[in-house]
């Protein structure tokens, strides 16, 4: 597993998911974002982290009592105890929003441990309070139920599901307002590279488009004189 850098770490979190989707199209992955689920809080800057996973299934009533909370090794109390500084922890909760993935107390802990961010397919409880952190969170909607209701954590980092996309850990997580992306680990750092190259053109094209430019043969750019534009643009 390649480490992504902190020079494209920064740069990821410049550039959209929109951008992110499209470099990866390119490459033939076309099932990489998350579906169903939404920011809480609005962020200055993207998510950016490492997949750290939680898995639940469904749970059984004998084994998941309100007494399991007890216990120090509970799985979703070890993965907000143990998920690293700068990771973003994922939870599979199989797209089932009728009980919480965890609550604000968790997310708090979460956030003071350093991690970037939490992104759930089920919903949060105390979802007003999470997004009044300055914290990266992502859920499906809004739950009130106790997690131990329809859910019982099983697994920690782990290959895992969560809204429809395949996450390893590891896997380079990208979350902005629209909502979270899912990059190999292995290509982060060249999906980095060529989004800023294309966050670039971009720029320049909407910087056309606002100055009246027909998108034929600006973008995509099978006009000549676009390059040599964009060329001229990015020297002034």
């Amino acid at each position: 597993m390649k480490k992504l850098s902190n020079e494209n770490r920064i740069k990821l979190q410049k550039i959209s998911t929109a951008t992110i989707a499209t470099c990866l199209y390119k490459k033939g992955l076309r099932n990489q974002f998350i579906q169903n689920v939404c920011p809480l809080s609005n962020q200055n800057k993207s998510m950016v982290g490492e997949a750290f996973t939680l898995r639940y299934i469904p749970a059984r009533e004998d084994l998941n009592p309100i007494s399991v909370f007890q216990d120090p090794k509970h799985p979703q109390r070890v993965a907000i105890e143990t998920c690293p500084e700068g990771s973003v922890l994922v939870i599979d909760s199989r797209k089932d929003a009728r009980a919480a993935s965890a609550g604000s107390i968790l997310v708090t802990r979460l956030m003071k441990r350093g991690a970037a961010g939490i992104v759930t397919d089920g919903g949060f409880r105390d979802s007003e309070e999470i997004a009044q952190l300055p914290f990266h969170s992502y859920h499906q909607k809004p739950s009130a139920p106790t997690n131990l209701t329809l859910h019982q954590a099983l697994d920690i980092n782990v290959p895992i599901g969560c809204g429809d996309v395949a996450v390893f850990p590891g896997d380079i997580i990208v979350g902005d307002k629209d909502g979270v992306m899912v990059i190999p680990s292995e290509i982060a750092n060249d999906v980095a590279v060529e989004c800023e190259k294309m966050t670039l053109f971009e720029d320049f094209v909407l910087e056309q488009v606002n100055n009246g430019k027909s998108i034929i043969g600006l973008y995509p750019p099978t006009h000549e004189q676009t390059l040599k534009d964009f060329e001229a643009w990015k020297n002034n």
